[in-house]
């Protein structure tokens, strides 16, 4: 028995069917997040049962969309790893890292796409079309080729080295645009689509959500229901953080938390810190970011087309934001390697400097549990080895 009922927009509420081909809402352009009959859904299956044996995210598939097809190149799984050393260093209680780095294709984007492509072979597409950091481009052009699926890339000309050339080795149409993000989303709008080209960007395409909240389930899985205080996400467009609040409250509406929902925490850099500024403000929505600059590409996206949503998990949750330099950023990844024994890629990095910074102002106490998440692979940062 499946649970999924279909679309919600994120801002009107508008209800979009569980077949319908719109990647966001046809009346106000907001994200379309998925709806589950969670009634009916707690009175069929266990919690037990729900982290019953299964590998990949598609074993938590009463809590994702239905598709014909599940595509899937072996995502999810990853481990979490406790790090007594850097939680002592951090002045926290227990911290434990979720190493995403050792996804497919070297992400946790992998997991989003996996949904996403899965839900545009069901509407019968002909390619995926996205404008990319590297990471979600990457994971497109890998599970676009499993799938049959071709993809078209935009990416901007400050990608990190070998991208371009790796997805292009999946088979991908890879177009690199001088500038940064917002400057390849423009080239791509552009372009335009034609039949049976769909664009599966950040929040104009609901699968992504779904597919990245698998990692909140690993997690209580792993933890065996002891929920962290804290998660702590690298945040650019937001989509993780999303996912980790839409997961806890489903879980949560459920009955399967034992304690309280995890405070979230969006770190981004100093340099381009839109999440940052609106929260601290207690604005309801983002300005964009004049001039993003950061080492860390993953987390360089001047605003989100889920604001709202994004400031809502973190108020709700009763989490925060914080930014942090480069510098500090650099420093946490070396730490992180000598601490842990995880070289995390910069994004991963300014969690762990996100750490440092609330735990000395006292936002986060000493007894507090921590979750970090590395989110993805530092070999396409080489230049981290140059310090």
């Amino acid at each position: 028995m499946r649970y999924f009922e279909g679309y919600r927009c994120g801002n009107c509420e508008r209800d979009v069917p569980a077949g319908s081909a719109a990647g966001e809402c046809p009346s106000c352009s907001g994200p379309l997040l998925a709806r589950y009959d969670l009634g009916i859904l707690k009175r069929n299956v266990t919690r037990e049962e729900f982290y019953g044996p299964g590998r990949g995210i598609w074993r938590f598939r009463d809590l994702l969309p239905v598709y014909s097809r599940e595509i899937s190149l072996g995502e999810g799984n990853t481990p979490l790893i406790e790090a007594p050393a850097l939680a002592s260093t951090a002045g926290c209680g227990r911290l434990y890292i979720k190493n995403e780095a050792l996804n497919p294709t070297g992400s946790f984007k992998a997991r989003g796409m996996a949904a996403a492509v899965s839900r545009l072979v069901d509407l019968g597409a002909r390619a995926g079309v996205i404008p990319s950091a590297g990471n979600a481009g990457l994971a497109l052009a890998a599970y676009g080729a499993a799938a049959g699926l071709a993809a078209r890339i935009y990416i901007p000309s400050v990608t990190p080295e070998g991208v371009e050339e790796e997805c292009a080795a999946y088979g991908a149409d890879v177009r690199t645009i001088e500038g940064i993000l917002p400057d390849a989303a423009r080239a791509m709008a552009d372009d335009g689509f034609e039949e049976g080209e769909f664009a599966i960007s950040t929040f104009r395409e609901p699968g992504r959500v779904e597919g990245k909240k698998t990692m909140a389930f690993e997690i209580e899985d792993e933890l065996d229901g002891r929920t962290p205080r804290w998660i702590i996400f690298p945040t650019g467009g937001g989509t993780g953080v999303v996912a980790f609040w839409k997961a806890y409250l489903e879980l949560e509406e459920l009955g399967w938390l034992a304690g309280e929902k995890p405070r979230i925490v969006a770190v981004q850099s100093e340099g381009c810190a839109p999440v940052v500024k609106a929260f601290e403000s207690g604005a309801e929505t983002m300005t964009t970011w004049p001039v993003p600059v950061t080492i860390a590409s993953g987390i360089r996206v001047p605003g989100s087309r889920a604001d709202r949503q994004v400031l809502r998990a973190l108020r709700e949750t009763g989490g925060t934001a914080v930014s942090v330099t480069d510098e500090a950023i650099l420093d946490a990844a070396y730490g992180m390697a000598r601490g842990a024994g995880i070289f995390p890629s910069p994004e991963g990095a300014a969690t762990l400097a996100g750490l440092i910074k609330l735990t000395a102002a006292g936002t986060i106490g000493p007894e507090d549990p921590v979750v970090i998440v590395n989110t993805a692979d530092w070999t396409r940062y080489r230049f981290m080895l140059e310090r």
